[in-house]
C-alpha cells in the first residue's frame, strides 16, 4: 500500500523533491488484526454472558430496591417474611414477630440464646434442649403484663410474688431448708399435713403461730414427746370437753364409793394421773405413780 505525502509551498518558491523517499505503513495488518478482532469478540461474549447471569441472579434471588426476596430493609432494621433457616449464629439486638403472628424458634438439636458484654463474655444464656430447659444468669425473673414480679431466683433466695403458691403433686412439696410464708393452707375438702419423716419440724413466728381447722380436727402425732411450752404466757385448753383417755389410774379401794368419778393429780415433774375421787383428795394415796 503506497503512502501519500503532501507538501505546501508559496508561489515563487521552488522545492526539490527527494528521489529516495521512505514509506511507513500505519496500523495492524494480517494475523494480528484477526487476533484483535477475535479478542474483542470474546470479551463481548463474556460481557453478554455476565450480564445475563446477573439478570438471572437478580430475578431468582428477588432483588429489589427494598431488599432481597422475603428480606426487606426498613428504617427500623431488617424485616423477614415467612420461614427462614440459619446455618450459622445469628447476632441481633432485637427479634420480634409481626403483630398478627407469633414468633417460632425451632431446631433439631437445641435453641440457645446468649447475651454478651462488651468484652464478648457470656453474661446470660437460655438453652432449650430436647430434654431440659437451662437458664444461666445471675438472676432469673418472671414478670406479669403490668411489670409485677411473679417469680425471682438468684443465688440467695427464691421469691414468689403471686398471691398464692399452689402445689398439686400427690406427694406435696419437699423443702430441704426453711420456708418463710405467712399462710399454709390446703385446697377445700383436702387435708393439710406438715411432717418431717427423719428430723424435727419447727414453726416459729415473732407474734404467734395460729393453727385452725374450720370444719375438721387438728391432729399432732409424734413417735417421742410432744412439748407445749410457753416462756412468758399461759397454756390454755379452751374446749367444752378435754379428754385424756390414756392417763394412769390409781387403784380403787374396796370400801370406797367413787361413783365412777376421778380427780386429776400432778406429779412434781409435771406428770398427770387419775385418782379415784373421794370425800377428800386421794392423790397422796396413789403418789407411787410419780416414782
Amino acid at each position: 500500500m503506497a503512502g501519500e505525502q503532501y507538501l505546501t509551498a508559496t508561489e515563487g518558491t521552488h522545492i526539490e523533491r527527494p528521489e529516495n523517499q521512505c514509506v511507513y505503513k500505519i496500523g495492524i495488518y494480517g494475523w494480528r488484526k484477526r487476533c484483535l478482532y477475535l479478542l474483542v469478540l470474546l470479551l463481548l461474549i463474556i460481557l453478554v454472558v455476565n450480564l445475563a447471569l446477573t439478570i438471572w441472579i437478580l430475578k431468582v434471588m428477588w432483588f429489589s430496591p427494598t431488599g432481597m426476596g422475603h428480606l426487606h430493609v426498613t428504617k427500623d432494621g431488617l424485616r423477614l417474611e415467612g420461614e427462614s433457616e440459619f446455618l450459622f449464629p445469628l447476632y441481633a439486638k432485637e427479634i420480634h414477630s409481626r403483630v398478627d403472628s407469633s414468633l417460632l424458634l425451632q431446631s433439631t438439636q437445641n435453641v440457645t440464646v446468649n447475651a454478651r458484654n462488651s468484652d464478648g463474655e457470656v453474661t446470660g444464656r437460655l438453652k432449650v434442649g430436647p430434654q431440659m430447659v437451662e437458664v444461666q444468669s445471675q438472676q432469673f425473673q418472671i414478670n406479669s403484663r403490668e411489670g409485677k414480679s411473679l417469680f425471682t431466683v438468684d443465688e440467695e433466695e427464691v421469691v414468689v410474688g403471686t398471691d398464692r403458691l399452689r402445689v398439686t403433686g400427690p406427694e406435696g412439696a419437699l423443702f430441704e431448708h426453711s420456708v418463710e410464708t405467712p399462710l399454709v393452707t390446703a385446697d377445700p375438702f383436702q387435708d393439710l399435713r406438715l411432717e418431717s419423716p427423719t428430723r424435727s419440724l419447727s414453726m416459729d413466728a415473732p407474734r404467734g403461730v395460729h393453727i385452725e381447722a374450720h370444719a375438721g380436727e387438728v391432729e399432732a402425732l409424734s413417735q417421742m414427746d410432744i412439748v407445749l411450752h410457753s416462756s412468758d404466757g399461759t397454756l390454755v385448753l379452751d374446749a367444752e370437753t378435754v379428754c385424756l383417755p390414756k392417763l394412769l389410774q390409781g387403784t380403787q379401794a374396796a370400801s370406797g364409793s367413787s361413783q365412777g368419778l376421778y380427780e386429776i393429780c400432778v406429779c412434781p415433774d409435771g406428770k398427770l394421773y387419775l385418782s379415784v375421787a373421794g370425800a377428800g383428795t386421794t392423790c397422796q394415796e396413789h403418789s407411787h405413780i410419780c416414782l
